[in-house]
């Protein structure tokens, strides 16, 4: 008897459903901050904050012009300066061929001594030291400590020392207006009351964070703030409380460096 031959089949193997192919693509580059100048309401009418680039600005009120640390890779063209604020010997800050360009005969130059000290075509008219004040051009101007607190191209050193350079109180047609120079969060920017306008920087490694920014701020709670000096920073981790940020591009055309 011949028996039939038995074949076991085996269920067919599943096959797999085809993965999904990973799909590299480029992180999305935030937009820069618009462009232009923040307007406030000044006694007799606008009082224009105008972010130039980089730690250089300008500003107009009381039919005055003050400029800010004027920088020659900044784009100076405008009204000439009834007063410049220098406010360190830092190349980015005190320049005199940018100097030179901003000026009239009339204009009147504000420094700490370490500026008056290297200033050699042009000296300043006014030599303020921190917490001193003076009066030009009808606005007030009152020098504030800006200096590092850790930061320093090495240890022992800091790169902006305490009583060096200054930032600025600037009452200007009654707005009060803090430009706070190349610092990191001090005790005096914390104490600091009654500000319109803050212009506060937070780049590494020769100020701060925007995350220190942020609590630096929301210490004194300025109505407004505007980030400048911030060289590439992610603004988006300037998330102060207490007050208004604002947003302006103080890079346009790109980075210096």
């Amino acid at each position: 008897m011949i028996l039939p031959l038995l074949f076991a089949c085996a269920a067919p193997t599943p096959v797999p459903p085809s993965s999904p192919v990973a799909i590299e693509t480029a992180a999305a580059v935030p937009a820069p901050p618009p462009a232009g100048p923040v307007v406030l309401a000044g006694l007799s009418g606008p009082v224009v904050v105008t972010p130039v680039f980089h730690g250089t600005v300008r500003i107009e009120g009381g039919g005055k012009v003050f400029w800010v640390d004027p920088w020659s890779k900044a784009d100076l063209t405008g009204p000439l300066a009834d007063v410049v604020l220098i406010t360190d010997v830092h190349f980015d800050h005190l320049d005199p061929a940018a100097l030179a360009k901003v000026v009239k005969p009339s204009t009147v130059l504000v420094a700490p001594p370490a500026v008056a000290a290297e200033a050699k075509e042009r000296k300043p008219e006014h030599v303020l030291a921190n917490g001193e004040s003076a009066t030009v051009a009808g606005a007030t101007i009152t020098a504030v400590p800006m200096y590092n607190l850790i930061r320093g191209p090495e240890v022992g050193k800091l790169y902006h020392d305490k009583g060096r350079g200054n930032g600025y109180v600037l009452t200007l047609d009654g707005v009060v207006i803090y430009i706070a120079g190349d610092t990191e969060c001090t005790d005096e920017m914390r104490a600091l009351t009654g500000i319109d306008l803050a212009l506060v920087p937070m780049n590494l490694p020769y100020t701060m964070t925007p995350e220190e920014a942020a609590a630096c701020v929301s210490a004194f709670q300025p109505k407004r703030v505007v980030p400048y000096h911030y060289a590439g920073s992610d603004l988006s981790k300037f998330t102060p409380t207490g007050s208004t940020v604002l947003l302006r591009d103080a890079y346009p055309g790109g980075l210096p460096w």
